[in-house]
């Protein structure tokens, strides 16, 4: 709706003459109070925590997943309640206000609001949420902010008696930035808790890339998105990836979302009998 702002906060608009409040009431619909999101937008992660981080009065620091959406962070679900910390404000319907302490290193500001950074959005994230899923929110951060484990590491080592911190160190210990989906991260572990180690990600093959796999042996094993069966130009470019990996020498084990889901023991034994093809001897 051309002219209007998505989210607006509702006194300040009618004040300065911007919306009118029958403008208000026609155009927009309340998310918390006082702040309005323009009618016709999706209520997604993005919009969650800028809403939220309006109705604290702008003066909270955006945590958890809010900050991992603010930071442009994919995966995030977008029917989770909003997340600030350092606020004033208390918990409301949809809004979760952590007590937690931060570091000055670790908040920075994207655009004018203020969200914890990769690191520390990892770092909080890894100690609250079930063990799997943690692992997953913590790729998606580590892919997105080009952070490390380390990073995480240091930041754990401040606070050594924080909730959740062994749990923590557990999911850093099998995180791994270069997982570019969910479905990747529960691939690697799927391959990672059979035994099949060390397990390499985002190989580069000249200027291809491979999901994971181990180059000494050049068998990778990738998983394949559903745009791979139904866009005709990524299967096209798929047909002729695979075959200059053939080229080269590598052995690729092709994983659906199907085989992923119902038969992930047969998925482990195909990855099994290519690095034996190989000379893999590691018993399991």
């Amino acid at each position: 709706m051309g002219g209007f702002d998505a989210l607006v906060v509702a006194s300040e608009a009618i004040a300065s003459g911007v919306l009118t409040r029958q403008q208000l009431r026609r155009y927009y619909t309340m998310v918390h109070r006082n702040v309005y999101l323009l009618n016709g937008l999706e209520l997604d992660a993005y919009w969650r925590a800028r809403a939220a981080w309006l109705w604290s009065g702008r003066d909270a620091v955006l945590v958890g997943h809010s900050a991992a959406a603010i930071m442009g962070v994919k995966w995030i679900p977008d029917d989770l309640p909003a997340e600030l910390g350092r606020s004033k404000a208390r918990a409301t319907d949809g809004v979760i206000v952590r007590s937690d302490a931060f570091a000055p290193d670790e908040v920075f500001r994207v655009g004018d609001m203020t969200c914890s950074t990769g690191a520390r959005t990892a770092y909080d994230l890894g100690r609250r949420l079930p063990f799997d899923t943690n692992i997953i929110r913590v790729d998606s951060v580590l892919n997105a902010r080009r952070c490390s484990v380390d990073d995480v590491s240091r930041i754990a080592d401040r606070y050594p008696g924080a909730r959740g911190i062994r749990q923590l160190r557990r999911v850093l210990a099998l995180a791994d930035a270069g997982a570019e989906s969910p479905q990747e991260t529960r691939l690697r572990l799927l391959l990672v808790r059979a035994g099949l180690t060390p397990i390499i990600t985002q190989i580069r093959v000249g200027n291809r890339r491979i999901d994971m796999g181990w180059p000494e042996y050049k068998v990778g094993v990738e998983y394949d998105g559903e745009q791979h069966w139904t866009n005709p130009d990524d299967y096209a470019k798929d047909i002729e990836r695979l075959e200059f990996l053939a080229a080269q020498g590598w052995i690729i084990v092709r994983v659906s979302s199907t085989q992923l889901g119902f038969n992930p023991a047969h998925v482990v034994e195909r990855a099994r009998r290519a690095l034996v093809s190989r000379g893999y001897v590691r018993s399991v």
